[in-house]
C-alpha cells in the first residue's frame, strides 16, 4: 500500500489538537489527539508516530486519557509509556488487553500501524485534572469499551468515536447500534455545551448534531425492524435502504459495511424475542 500521510495542528479556545491522516486511493482516514488542562485525550495510531511523536513527547501534560482500545487511539501509548511518567488510563474491561500484541486485519495494521502492549491503569467514573473535574461516561455501541469525557467545569465534550457523522452508512461489524442509540441518548442527559469528536474535531452545535444522529439512527432502526417483520431477510432490507456501495467495504474485506447496521438491528429484535419466549 502506497499510503500517503499528514499532520496537522491547531487550537481552539483551551484545546491544542494534532490531527493526522493517511490516505490511500479515494479512501481517506484521520484521527485526533487532544490536549486540555494537562490532559491528554488519546494518542493516535501507530503509522503516524513519527509525525505525531514531537507532539506527544513535548506536550504538557500530565495523565493520558483513552477513549477507547481501538488501535487509531491506542497507537502511540506504548511510545509514550516508555518515554514519558505519566499515568495512562483506559476503561477497566480492557486493561488487560492493553498487556498484549493485537491481532487485527491487515488493512487496519496498513492504515493505523501495529499497536505495541503498554500498561493502562483503570479509570472511575470521574477524575480530576489541574482545574477541573471530569466525568467518565460508558458510552459503549462503537467499542465495548468506549468513554465520552465530559469537563464539568467548562461543559466541553470528548465524544471518541460515538459521533464521527450524523448518517452512519457503514460500520465495523462489532458495533451495535441500538446500543449506540441508547449510548446517545445517555449523553444527551448531561450538561455540555462544546463537542469534540474523535474524527469529526470541534463539532458545531455538537449536542444538535448528537440529536439528529440519535434521530437518523432510531429512523433506520424502525425501517429495519418494520422489513424484518413483514419477513425479509436481512439482505434485502440491506439492499432496500443502503444501495450505494463504499470503497472501505472490499478493502476491509467486509469488515466496514452496511449489512452490519442491519444485522446489529435483527440481533437484538430476535434476542427480545427469545427473552419474551421464556
Amino acid at each position: 500500500m502506497l499510503l500517503k500521510k499528514s499532520l496537522d495542528f491547531g487550537s481552539y479556545q483551551n484545546i491544542t489538537y494534532a490531527n493526522g491522516r493517511v490516505t490511500f486511493g479515494k479512501i481517506s482516514l484521520n484521527v485526533f489527539c487532544f490536549i486540555v488542562d494537562g490532559v491528554l485525550i488519546d494518542t493516535g495510531s501507530r503509522s503516524l508516530s513519527k509525525q505525531l511523536e514531537t507532539f506527544l513527547l513535548n506536550a504538557d501534560v500530565d495523565q493520558v486519557m483513552i477513549t477507547h482500545i481501538h488501535e487509531d487511539h491506542t497507537g502511540c501509548a506504548s511510545i509514550i509509556q516508555q518515554k514519558r511518567n505519566i499515568p495512562i488510563y483506559i476503561h477497566k474491561i480492557t486493561v488487560k488487553e492493553c498487556e498484549q500484541n493485537p491481532d487485527y486485519p491487515i488493512y487496519r495494521k496498513a492504515f493505523w500501524g501495529k499497536r505495541k502492549a503498554f500498561k493502562a491503569d483503570a479509570i472511575g467514573d470521574t477524575f480530576n485534572s489541574r482545574n477541573a473535574k471530569w466525568d467518565a461516561i460508558e458510552t459503549p455501541g462503537h467499542s465495548k469499551d468506549h468513554l465520552a469525557y465530559l469537563n464539568r467545569e467548562t461543559g466541553q465534550l470528548f465524544s471518541g468515536d460515538l459521533y464521527v457523522q450524523t448518517k452512519t452508512k457503514v460500520i465495523l461489524r462489532e458495533e451495535k447500534i441500538p446500543t449506540i442509540i441508547r449510548s446517545i441518548e445517555h449523553l444527551l442527559t448531561y450538561d455540555f455545551d462544546e463537542v469534540y469528536c474523535s474524527h469529526g474535531g470541534f463539532i458545531k452545535e455538537g449536542r444538535k448534531k448528537l440529536e439528529d444522529k440519535r434521530d437518523y439512527l432510531t429512523d433506520i432502526q424502525q425501517q429495519v425492524t418494520t422489513l424484518y417483520l413483514e419477513g425479509q431477510s436481512p439482505q434485502q432490507i440491506h439492499e432496500s435502504l443502503f444501495k450505494r456501495k463504499y470503497p472501505i467495504t472490499k478493502i476491509s474485506g467486509g469488515e466496514w459495511d452496511s449489512i452490519h447496521i442491519v444485522t446489529s438491528i435483527i440481533d437484538e429484535i430476535e434476542s427480545l424475542e427469545e427473552i419474551k419466549s421464556h
